[in-house]
């Protein structure tokens, strides 16, 4: 009921144990508090926030146009309705290292037990289109010095997203994760990658966790978790997944209802009430309202003294 009761001190230290002890880890892209709990209860390792699913939600693209508040704000809404640990992007860190810094501890208030930040140039474009531009390697490097030395809690995880692959190719992206991981990041996510031979080159040139991006209709493969996994990918995120097959749904019921006035040949394939009142616990709180409602209000007052 209400919200979880892991702390995000424990779930940070859950999250760092899960990208360290020899397994694979999936994590879906929740596009709201709803759909974390659903990621929660269909037995997942944690929930990814994607930047993208956040400007989306606000009917804008990923151009970096989204604000620290603003994903600070929904980010930890989401963060505080599972027990999982929320992995959130925070795109080039909302500005310069020093933006970067007060992005890390902002996300930290809000209860996340990790962010990515990212090499491209503002504004950014997403990972997975044509003509994205990053910035050199001393920038970039101070980005996450800057964010690692601003954290408070040494468990928030720290990784650094790198989209030179998609400008100079596998060597250069191989180069860059190396100068972040001295940088301080904990862990890599390479962006982009064209095969399992790339992500198996920075397997090879850094010795933290990373990350693979399994996002639909993108520059990668849909590889399976075990593919993934025999070339030493530590996580996978479904970036945009329950949003794409959500707003489908969306459509093609608004549809039915325009064409046929009924939404009726829709409703086999809803979530139903009684599922819905299960997954925000209705029963939960009835009980605790129907307990602490223990009293009787007086209909008559008496005259002050």
């Amino acid at each position: 009921m209400l919200y979880s009761k892991v702390t995000p001190e424990q779930k940070r230290i859950r999250l760092r144990e899960l990208l360290t002890d020899g397994s694979i880890h999936q994590f879906p892209g929740t596009f709201n508090p709803l759909s974390a709990r659903l990621i929660e209860e269909k037995g997942f390792s944690g929930v990814y926030i994607s930047g993208a699913v956040l400007a989306n939600d606000l009917g804008l693209p990923d151009i970096g146009l989204t604000t620290l508040t603003e994903v600070a704000t929904r980010a930890g809404q989401i963060a505080r309705m599972t027990d999982l640990p929320a992995l959130v992007d925070a795109d080039t860190g909302f500005g310069e290292p020093m933006n970067a810094a007060r992005t890390v501890q902002e996300l930290e208030n809000a209860g996340l037990a990790g962010c990515h930040i990212e090499d491209q140039i503002n504004p950014k474009r997403c990972g997975h289109l044509d003509g994205k531009g990053v910035v050199d390697v001393d920038v970039a490097t101070r980005r996450i010095r800057a964010a690692a030395d601003a954290r408070r809690d040494p468990n928030f995880l720290i990784m650094a997203r790198t989209d030179v692959r998609a400008a100079d190719g596998i060597r250069a992206a191989q180069d860059r994760a190396r100068a972040l991981v001295d940088a301080g990041a904990d862990a890599i996510f390479p962006e982009a990658m064209k095969d399992l031979a790339e992500f198996a080159a920075i397997r090879e040139a850094v010795d933290v966790p990373i990350l693979a991006n399994m996002t639909e209709f993108g520059k990668s493969r849909l590889f399976t978790v075990r593919e993934l996994e025999s070339v030493g990918v530590n996580m996978v995120i479904y970036p945009v997944t329950l949003l794409r097959m959500a707003m489908g749904a969306a459509e093609r019921a608004l549809e039915t209802i325009r064409e046929s006035g009924t939404q009726e040949a829709s409703v086999p394939a809803m979530l139903t009430r009684a599922r819905l009142y299960e997954l925000v616990d209705y029963e939960g709180y009835n009980q605790f309202d129907t307990g602490v409602f223990n009293f009787s209000v007086p209909t008559v007052f008496s005259q002050p003294v």
